[in-house]
């Protein structure tokens, strides 16, 4: 039987990941990317939401690199873990539109905060946003 994380995040279905919390709406996963678990961040859409100042309020890879960057993340090209880096992960669909972010663990391993739902640690490339 399929649960409502394999229907949501069908890259995970199958795969070992683990939640780590409960249910909260009160955050996204852009939010606890950074670390953040009381507000919600997006830069736009319906929902009352947080957005760096400055940083155009898109949907787009630009905007979402640009808000991180407004928090000290540069872009690298590795995926590895490395001491005293802290490491994040934009997913986007096909069209290039960012739909997900994920952080680093020290482990190596990524943990995600999935929409309203729980948080899991998971493998990076496990997590598809796509339906």
């Amino acid at each position: 039987m399929m649960s409502a994380i394999d229907a949501i995040f069908p890259g995970l279905a199958g795969k070992d990941f683990k939640v780590t919390s409960a249910k909260d709406a009160d955050y996204n996963c852009i939010a606890w990317a950074v670390g953040v678990t009381d507000d919600w961040w997006w830069p736009g859409g319906t929902r009352r939401t947080h957005w760096p100042a400055g940083v155009p309020r898109q949907e787009t890879m630009n905007a979402f690199q640009l808000a991180f960057e407004t928090l000290g993340f540069e872009s690298c090209s590795t995926e590895v873990a490395e001491a005293g880096f802290e490491k994040v992960a934009i997913f986007a669909d096909s069209q290039g539109i960012p739909k997900h972010a994920a952080r680093q663990l020290m482990t190596g391993r990524w943990t995600s905060k999935l929409g309203k739902m729980e948080d899991i640690e998971h493998d990076l490339h496990k997590v598809n946003p796509e339906k």
